[in-house]
């Protein structure tokens, strides 16, 4: 695989090209263009992803002063201002985001385990928001009388294979409980959500397609309970755990179904959390466990945010908008497919420190992130240190 190739293009390599050229031709993506097609265009946004370039006019200066390496990064040649901003601006959006999917589903598949034992798959899902100038990026629409825009990434994540499986774009108006309606559930798995999420006629939705679903309470919402448990281990942290019905009266027409409450205190956080599952059968511990692996997803959005570089967009129109978030999560899913693939110990965030700065070299990838032996380094005795006097 090696063979002298520049750290970049062998990553390339892991995403498999006829596949995009594929989806590039479905959408006309390459049509009446000579020089800068769409895979060079993807490597070009994977490159400035990677690298944590800040701006469009910071990424066409970098593939320039690696002009003469271009071909071989996989560029095919130097991006130019001009011919990036439009082909961003111009070219289907669903190419990147179709291939995105197409990636996902490979980092999924090779990343598989069953760490739950639970028989279904296990996802959190959340929002992060980002907010733009609406000045410049008009149709993002926030809060019109603060003259404020931005977008929210509503994003369904894998918590065993730590990969997002599902994105959804909006504008960061739209309430975080409307995008539950496009979620695609599937049978017999556990869906995590905040106390951002507590419609519980969504929640009774779920439950009508044999999925599950835990969702952090409020203190207000009014509950029934007709079966308690009454023991529980010693410094498990669970203060109840009871079956029952919603009992507001509203809350009662949207989901009548019997349901399950179980209160937790985190003793390292020293706080109490309610919890609202319609799994009855695992344990309590379990539930808490589930809702704690959340937190991976919001360790997902700050990697997003910060070190793939979504923060600041390259393009002002939502169609630029969204070509770099796709590009962002192809770049992150590439990465998650290397590392399992390779064997590679390192975390993912450790991957993408290092490729940052590694990118044009020539080093192998099993070389570049492999973990150094301390062991092998030899001490230097006294006579070989240098002294102060």
């Amino acid at each position: 695989m090696h063979n002298g190739k520049y750290v970049l293009a062998q990553l390339l390599d892991f995403i498999d090209k006829d596949v995009f050229l594929r989806i590039s031709n479905k959408y006309n993506g390459n049509r009446y263009v000579k020089d800068f097609t769409c895979w060079n265009q993807l490597a070009v946004m994977v490159f400035g992803q990677l690298s944590n370039r800040e701006s469009l006019r910071d990424v066409v200066l970098a593939t320039q002063a690696h002009a003469s390496k271009a071909f071989h990064l996989g560029f095919g040649k130097y991006a130019t201002r001009s011919n990036l901003s439009k082909a961003n601006a111009n070219r289907d959006y669903r190419i990147f985001e179709e291939f995105a999917y197409r990636v996902v589903d490979e980092a999924r598949r090779c990343r598989a385990e069953d760490i739950f034992k639970l028989g279904g798959k296990v996802y959190a899902f959340d929002s992060t928001t980002i907010e733009l100038c609406l000045e410049t990026f008009k149709w993002a629409i926030f809060r019109k009388n603060q003259k404020k825009g931005g977008i929210k990434v509503h994003t369904l994540y894998d918590l065993e294979t730590q990969i997002p499986t599902f994105f959804h774009i909006t504008e960061a108006r739209v309430h975080d409980m409307n995008a539950m309606d496009v979620i695609p559930y599937e049978e017999n798995a556990f869906y995590i959500f905040d106390r951002g999420y507590n419609d519980f006629k969504r929640l009774h939705n779920i439950k009508s397609v044999s999925a599950y679903f835990v969702v952090r309470g409020k203190k207000a919402n009014d509950f029934k309970p007709m079966k308690w448990t009454r023991r529980f281990p010693a410094g498990s942290g669970i203060l109840s755990d009871c079956v029952g019905y919603m009992n507001g009266q509203q809350t009662r027409e949207k989901y009548p179904d019997k349901i399950r409450r179980i209160i937790y205190w985190d003793q390292e956080d020293n706080r109490k959390f309610i919890f609202f599952t319609n799994a009855l059968d695992i344990s309590p511990m379990q539930v808490a466990e589930l809702y704690h692996q959340r937190w991976n997803i919001e360790l997902f959005f700050k990697w997003l945010k910060q070190h793939l570089k979504i923060k600041k967009f390259w393009g002002t129109t939502e169609n630029a908008v969204r070509i770099q978030i796709y590009s962002a999560i192809i770049a992150y899913c590439m990465m998650a497919i290397v590392q399992k693939k390779m064997g590679i110990k390192r975390s993912i965030y450790e991957m993408l420190q290092i490729a940052s700065v590694s990118l044009t070299d020539t080093t192998p990838l099993q070389e570049l992130f492999g973990v150094p032996n301390n062991n092998i380094v030899k001490e230097q005795n006294s006579f070989d240190e240098l002294s102060l006097f």
